[in-house]
């Protein structure tokens, strides 16, 4: 048992060594020891476990269900690298979990732009929501229809015969508002993951932009850095 020590708070102390036991010996699903086995493990007060457990949960590496306990988050069990194409399809089969798609919204603005509303969802939990707009010059006919029956990449790629060449994406941490909170879940003002990505062909033609809000207790993404 790593040692609580006096000159860092103690809740800080206690959230950095669930984090490390969370990453390297637990998995999704898997449940945490109770707040009364935590204060005697540790030594702590019931109120320093409590304000832990909330950070965890903040940070959405576990999820607390009334009456039964802290478990590990499903977030935990795989992380989206972000250098890679992503499909939100093909991460969640990896995964072995069965995703499923929603359109909320489809109609046509602009000059003319394609603009479509969707929740993403897997294993029936809602998982983000994304609002996707695309050149309509690109997507002729491209209807409704179509996105409810397959992925979207798939259309790009096997349909209209676009070849993506690169995502870019930006990230940030931000808190969940009313219409996003509903349609997830999750609480007016819980943490979310905040996403842009415009997605390019061999061209050099941007073919989409999506601003997607993800729940944080079931994402996490990593980026990794090759030296070249």
């Amino acid at each position: 048992m790593t040692p609580i020590s006096r000159k860092q708070p103690l809740y800080d102390q206690l959230v950095d060594l669930l984090h490390e036991k969370i990453e390297n010996e637990m998995g999704a699903g898997d449940m945490l020891p109770s707040e009364r086995e935590l204060c005697e493990t540790y030594g702590l007060s019931r109120t320093t476990v409590r304000l832990a457990l909330a950070e965890l949960e903040r940070q959405g590496l576990v999820t607390r269900q009334h009456g039964r306990g802290t478990f590990v988050s499903e977030s935990v069990r795989e992380a989206t690298n972000l250098m890679g194409t992503y499909s939100f399809t093909e991460q969640m089969k990896s995964m072995g979990r069965v995703p499923t798609t929603v359109v909320l919204e489809f109609d046509t603005i602009g000059d003319p732009v394609i603009r479509m509303k969707r929740l993403r969802a897997a294993d029936g939990i809602p998982m983000m929501v994304e609002r996707t707009y695309l050149p309509a010059s690109e997507f002729l006919g491209l209807s409704r229809r179509d996105v409810e029956a397959q992925p979207l990449y798939d259309i790009m790629e096997k349909v209209y015969h676009e070849t993506i060449r690169v995502a870019e994406e930006e990230f940030c941490a931000s808190v969940a508002r009313k219409d996003d909170a509903e349609l997830l879940g999750i609480g007016e003002a819980a943490p979310v993951l905040k996403l842009y990505r415009t997605t390019f062909n061999v061209k050099n033609t941007a073919i989409e932009y999506t601003r997607s809000v993800a729940r944080a207790d079931q994402f996490r993404y990593k980026v990794s850095h090759y030296r070249g």
